[in-house]
């Protein structure tokens, strides 16, 4: 009883004290926090390419690398860049390090394989091996193109997917009184918990209406930087509806619902294909396991039992 009075003072005593502390510390507290947001607002926002320290250190070092790859001079204006951009890599270090990538599995994955070979002690020379080696570098130099067309396939497939709900907020907005313009900032504000790529695209449409671009040029840009069919279509329709002086709504709610039916007969016809894919699985690696099973019992016995008897009476 004792110990425990002790204990039940000790813990009044010490939350008293921590009390008067936090009390009388209370200004320095709030002090210190108003600093925070003071000197967080003066941070600027992070840019919309994702430029990060990184990624500078990264293609700085790369640089002297990646210009055994890299392309004749002009190829940033060409459909090449257009790919970047498609793939949300606005950054001026990614095609370095897209080069650097390039050359150096060109060169790593053959040296790779006579190291391999020479580790093993393989005879070196014949057609077959150069041949061999030539379609590994051939493979390392294409290698970061398909990882380019994945995650491109990747961002456009989300930026289909999240655009007839930022459809239906514009055309909610535009219902509620707003214009079109003011429209697509609110949606891209609320679209960046649903499409964090939707949201960059819209802030950039709107960067560029603020610049002085008209809203044909801006519009036509988001288009060709996403590549989406989708987002083309969306851009014609918003585009038709301001020339030919047509209810912007409206046109939202008959797009909104044209989008969702074709998700639906997307999804539809991936479901249909799925018989067909699981055809291989099932042909090679399910039915063999199923005949193991179910055949396996019945092998051993005919082994252990019939086996025997027809050797007994052929002897």
């Amino acid at each position: 009883m004792q110990t425990l009075l002790l204990v039940v003072v000790f813990i009044s005593v010490a939350g008293l004290v921590l009390g008067v502390g936090l009390w009388l510390g209370r200004d320095d507290a709030l002090g210190q926090r108003l600093n925070r947001l003071a000197s967080h607002t003066d941070v600027p926002d992070k840019p919309l390419d994702g430029t990060d320290e990184w990624q500078a250190k990264v293609a700085k070092i790369a640089a002297p690398i990646a210009w055994l790859s890299t392309p004749k001079e002009g190829w940033e204006s060409s459909n090449f860049r257009i790919r970047f951009m498609q793939a949300g890599l606005r950054g001026p270090g990614w095609p370095v390090i897209f080069f650097c990538a390039k050359t150096l599995l060109t060169l790593a994955l053959p040296a790779a394989l006579l190291l391999l070979r020479g580790a093993m002690k393989a005879p070196a020379g014949g057609s077959g091996t150069v041949l061999f080696i030539v379609l590994v570098a051939a493979l390392g130099y294409y290698l970061p193109n398909v990882v380019l067309a994945l995650v491109t396939r990747s961002r456009q497939r989300e930026l289909t997917e999240a655009l007839p709900d930022a459809v239906d907020l514009m055309r909610v907005c535009v219902e509620a009184g707003l214009g079109l313009d003011a429209a697509m900032a609110r949606a891209g504000e609320e679209m960046d918990l649903r499409s964090h790529a939707l949201a960059d695209e819209l802030r950039l449409v709107m960067l560029d209406l603020r610049v002085g671009s008209t809203r044909e040029r801006a519009l036509q840009n988001f288009a060709l930087r996403t590549g989406v069919e989708d987002v083309a279509t969306f851009v014609t329709i918003l585009l038709q509806s301001e020339h030919f002086g047509t209810n912007v709504a409206e046109s939202l709610r008959v797009l909104s619902e044209t989008m969702r039916e074709h998700r639906k007969v997307r999804a539809e016809e991936r479901a249909a294909k799925i018989p067909l894919k699981l055809l291989f699985p099932l042909i090679f690696l399910i039915f063999p396991s199923l005949f193991v099973v179910l055949m396996g019992p019945a092998v051993i016995s005919i082994y252990r039992v019939l086996l025997p008897t027809m050797t007994g009476v052929g002897g």
